[in-house]
């Protein structure tokens, strides 16, 4: 009689086993199908990092060209601002040695 209380609890725990064997392999496959899910969606949250990099270095490479050509349009006015800044200055002086009626 004893025997068959033994044997009956170790039936119990064997089938119990198996229960949460199979409760487990399922929790772990729904598991990895979300695992699988969040690795896509990093996957693509990546590219579309990589695309922004790419597309915001483009733009930064566009900036410096437009600085570089709004430092160079500065200087050359500058040169011209003091070139005509000469000529009113000489102007001015030949016209004040301008005799009167001339």
């Amino acid at each position: 009689m004893a025997e068959d209380l033994t044997t009956r609890i170790l039936i119990e725990i064997r089938d119990e086993m198996r229960k949460t064997r199979e409760e487990l392999g399922s929790r772990i496959d729904k598991t990895n199908e979300r695992l699988d899910k969040t690795n896509e969606r990093l996957d693509r949250l990546e590219q579309r990092q990589h695309e922004g990099e790419i597309r915001l270095a483009t733009e930064i490479v566009a900036v410096a060209a437009a600085v570089r050509q709004l430092t160079e349009h500065l200087r050359d006015d500058r040169e011209v601002r003091a070139q005509v800044a000469d000529h009113e200055r000489r102007l001015a002086i030949l016209e004040t040695n301008r005799a009167p009626g001339e």
